[in-house]
C-alpha cells in the first residue's frame, strides 16, 4: 500500500484489486502541509486580487449606471449589517450576565470554594458509558483503595492547566516552565465593554497567591470594530478585532520567565582577551500574550508579524468563544473533536500560535488588518 505525501506529490492508495482514493479531508491535510502547493495558491490569488473580468468594461454606459445604483444599495446594506452585529454584541452582553452565576459557580467547584451536593453530582451517562451493577461495584471498591492511598484533593486540580494542554491551539503557546504557574490559574472570565463605549471585550485570568508574580489578576483586552471602511465598504464582513492590550506583569525577583540570562564571549578588538559578558534577552513563554505590541498611529507589516497578530486575534477570541463557555468539555476532551473538524484553518492557526509565546515583536500594527482577520469576531 501507498499513501500520504511524497516528493510534494500527492499520492493514491494502492491496494491490489482496486484503487482507492483519498478523502477530500486528508487532500486537505496533504495540502496545508505542502509549503510548495500553498505558495502557488498564494501566488494566484494575489494575482487576482482587484483584477477585472472584462465583462464591466464591455456593457453598455447605460447598465454600468444602473449598477452602479446596485452597488450603492449594497454599502446601505454594509451599514444595515453593522448595525446587526451591534445588536448581537448587545445580546451577548445581556446573556453574558445570565451565564455569570454559572461560570462563578463553576469557579468555586474548582477552586474548592464550594463542594457540589450528591445531587448536583449525578450525571447520567451515554448508552455506551452504561456499566453493569458488577463493574461498577468493581469500579467503586477501585476508586476507594486509590481515595485511601492519596490526600483527598481539593476541587479540580490543575483544571485550567489540563485545558490549555488538550487543546492544540493553546498548547503550542506553551513551555515548560509555563505550566507551574498555570497550576495557579483559577478562572478566565469574559467581560464585555459597558453599553454606549466602544465595542471591546476583555480576558480576565485570575490565579491564587503564588511565588511567581504579585498579581491575581492578568487582562487581555480586544478593540473591535463593527463599521464598513469608508474606502473598501464591500469588504465588511461583521465586526473585527483592530487592536489589543495586554497588562504588566509583577514578576517576583528571580521568576520572571520571559526573560533569561546568557553568557556569551567577547574579543577585545585592540588587546585580543577574551572577557565573558551576561545578557538578559527575551524568552518564549506564553506570558508574552500579555505584552502585545503597541499600536503606532499607522505603518507596515511583514507578513510573518501580520500572522502573528491575526493568530493573537484568533486565539483571544477562540478563548472568549470556546473555552470559557464550554471549559469542563476541554477538560475532558469532549469538545476537541469537534474543533478538529475544520483540518486546514485548525493546522494553520496552530503553526501560527506557536509563535505568540515566542520574543520576536513586530515593528508596526496593520492599520487596516481585515484581510486577516475576515469574520474573525464571530464563528461559524
Amino acid at each position: 500500500m501507498v499513501s500520504g505525501a511524497m516528493n510534494g506529490c500527492l499520492c493514491l492508495m494502492v491496494v491490489p484489486g482496486f484503487v482507492r482514493l483519498p478523502s477530500a479531508r486528508q487532500l486537505t491535510v496533504q495540502m496545508m502541509q505542502n509549503p510548495q502547493i500553498l505558495a502557488a495558491l498564494q501566488e494566484r490569488l494575489d494575482g487576482l486580487v482587484g483584477s477585472p473580468s472584462g465583462y464591466m468594461e464591455s456593457l453598455p454606459k447605460v447598465v454600468k449606471r444602473r449598477v452602479n445604483a446596485l452597488k450603492n444599495l449594497q454599502v446601505k446594506c454594509a451599514h444595515i449589517e453593522a448595525k446587526f452585529y451591534e445588536e448581537v454584541h448587545e445580546l451577548e452582553r445581556k446573556y453574558a450576565a445570565l451565564y455569570q452565576p454559572l461560570f462563578d459557580k463553576r469557579s468555586d467547584i474548582v477552586k474548592a470554594a464550594y463542594e457540589p451536593t450528591e445531587e448536583e453530582c449525578e450525571w447520567k451517562a451515554d448508552e455506551e458509558e452504561e456499566l453493569t451493577e458488577e463493574m461498577k461495584e468493581k469500579a467503586k471498591v477501585e476508586e476507594e483503595k486509590k481515595d485511601e492511598e492519596k490526600e483527598d484533593p481539593k476541587g479540580v486540580p490543575e483544571f485550567w492547566l489540563t485545558v490549555f494542554k488538550n487543546v492544540d491551539l493553546l498548547s503550542d503557546m506553551l513551555q515548560e516552565h509555563d505550566e507551574p504557574i498555570l497550576k495557579h490559574l483559577q478562572d478566565i472570565k469574559v467581560k464585555f465593554s459597558d453599553p454606549g463605549q466602544p465595542m471591546s471585550f476583555s480576558l480576565e485570568f485570575n490565579f491564587e497567591p503564588n511565588e511567581f508574580f504579585t498579581n491575581t489578576l492578568l487582562t487581555k483586552t480586544y478593540k473591535m470594530r463593527s463599521e464598513p471602511d469608508e474606502n473598501d465598504p464591500f469588504s465588511f464582513d461583521g465586526p473585527e478585532i483592530m487592536g489589543c492590550t495586554g497588562c504588566t506583569i509583577d514578576w517576583t525577583k528571580g521568576k520572571n520567565i520571559t526573560l533569561k540570562t546568557i553568557k556569551k564571549k567577547q574579543k577585545h578588538k585592540g588587546r585580543g582577551t577574551v572577557r565573558t559578558v551576561t545578557k538578559t534577552v527575551p524568552n518564549d513563554s506564553f506570558f508574552n500574550f500579555f505584552t502585545p505590541p503597541d499600536v503606532p498611529e499607522s505603518g507596515d507589516l511583514d507578513e510573518d508579524s501580520e500572522a502573528v497578530l491575526a493568530a493573537d486575534f484568533e486565539i483571544g477570541h477562540f478563548i472568549r468563544e470556546r473555552i470559557v463557555p464550554r471549559a469542563v468539555l476541554y477538560f475532558t476532551g469532549e469538545a476537541i473533536e469537534d474543533d478538529d473538524d475544520d483540518v486546514s484553518t485548525h493546522h494553520s492557526l496552530c503553526v501560527m500560535a506557536s509563535s505568540l509565546s515566542q520574543t520576536s515583536e513586530p515593528s508596526h500594527w496593520p492599520s487596516h488588518p481585515r484581510s486577516s482577520l475576515t469574520h474573525s469576531c464571530y464563528w461559524p
